[in-house]
């Protein structure tokens, strides 16, 4: 909870500097303000900030940024908006600070930054680039008409117009980078999460209150999701009192009994229980829930907990893609757009993205089979 308090105190004070719109606007400009580029960068610029960035804020400014773009380039905002939502929970999947599940398993299992890297990080990589495909596949009509409309040469905000105070974004800049260099390097310099999320708060407090003073540190401190903490609190608390009870081990035996003990036929039962799961309740609660159990049927069965633990990461973060409410991050985008005059039906939502979810579950239930078992 204290790590995703300074988390969020620290993405505030990036987006009051500036620097995400200066990020879009600086991408759109290099590729020279061209549809199909910006897509893809778009997307992989999606992926690489939910990474370290909780997805929900990564989607609010590039949503609003591509609605803004759209108006000037004369293109459909919609195919962009949903590919930055799928690859911000994609890329969110592939480290321990990229979404919320991941924060849990990590924490509570003893899991770091660089074990998530190196188990998640490959098949989310992988499943990066058949995304990338299958979205250009999908939306090739849509990127052809934005290119013919947009035949002309347009008129685009500059990035510079981005940076008010050029002191305070170069200050929070500089504390982005070290957040990351501290999660990175948790493992090695042995910070818990929690000690990151205070010295990153503290930094992000101190820097904007020295270039911005005192009414922005009273913004951010306004602007910062309590809703969501005291959630998270109350989540814990629950998920003991199930635990004590001894629910979660009869959800476990449940799943041992199922598979008979097949650790093949686990590891299918998590990944799409989860996914499907996740793709109607929030993935945060299910994940917390789910984590007792991982423990219980790894301590019973004798096996590996890495492998149940990848196998519910992947579930927990991917499946949640697969509607319009299976993630934050994806009732944020779709209301962005609907604000923006460009309303998300579930049928649009489902039509493209369901193909997809289900693709990359696939691809991560053979890798997991291929690399594990």
């Amino acid at each position: 909870v204290v790590f995703i308090a300074g988390m969020m105190i620290m993405v505030e004070g990036l987006g009051k500097a500036g620097f995400f719109r200066w990020l879009c606007l600086t991408l759109a400009k290099l590729v020279r303000y061209r549809t199909v580029p910006l897509l893809i960068c778009f997307m992989a610029l999606s992926a690489f900030l939910a990474m370290f960035i909780d997805s929900i804020t990564v989607v609010l400014f590039l949503a609003t940024v591509t609605l803004e773009l759209a108006q000037t380039m004369k293109f459909d905002p919609v195919p962009m908006i949903l590919s930055e939502i799928f690859c911000a929970n994609l890329g969110g999947a592939a480290t321990m600070c990229g979404d919320p599940p991941n924060i849990i398993i990590g924490t509570s299992l003893g899991y770091t930054f660089f074990d998530f890297i190196e188990n998640t990080g490959v098949v989310v990589a992988v499943c990066f680039v058949l995304i990338l495909i299958y979205f250009m596949f999908c939306f090739r009509k849509e990127l052809k008409r934005a290119e013919q409309a947009n035949g002309g040469p347009v008129t685009c905000p500059e990035p510079s117009t981005a940076i008010k105070n050029k002191a305070a974004f170069l200050s929070s800049a500089v504390v982005f980078l070290i957040a990351v260099a501290l999660l990175i390097t948790h493992a090695q310099t042995e910070l818990t999460v929690a000690c990151i999320g205070v010295i990153v708060a503290a930094l992000t407090l101190v820097v904007l209150g020295l270039t911005s003073g005192k009414k922005s540190v009273i913004e951010i401190m306004r602007g910062v999701d309590y809703q969501t903490l005291l959630f998270f609190i109350g989540l814990f608390v629950s998920v003991a009192g199930l635990e004590k009870t001894g629910v979660l081990n009869v959800i476990a035996n449940f799943i041992m009994s199922v598979s008979q003990g097949n650790i093949a036929v686990i590891v299918i039962i998590i990944l799409w229980v989860s996914a499907i799961t996740s793709a109607f309740v929030d993935n945060i609660p299910f994940a917390a829930t789910m984590i007792p159990v991982v423990r219980s049927i790894a301590a019973a069965s004798g096996i590996d907990m890495g492998v149940l633990a990848w196998a519910l990461s992947l579930g927990t973060d991917l499946g949640g893609n697969a509607t319009p409410i299976g993630a934050s991050a994806n009732v944020v985008g779709t209301s962005v757009a609907a604000k923006g005059g460009y309303p998300i039906s579930w049928g649009v939502y489902c039509k493209y993205c369901v193909g997809a979810t289900v693709l990359v579950i696939a691809v991560s239930m053979g890798y997991l089979f291929l690399r594990y078992l």
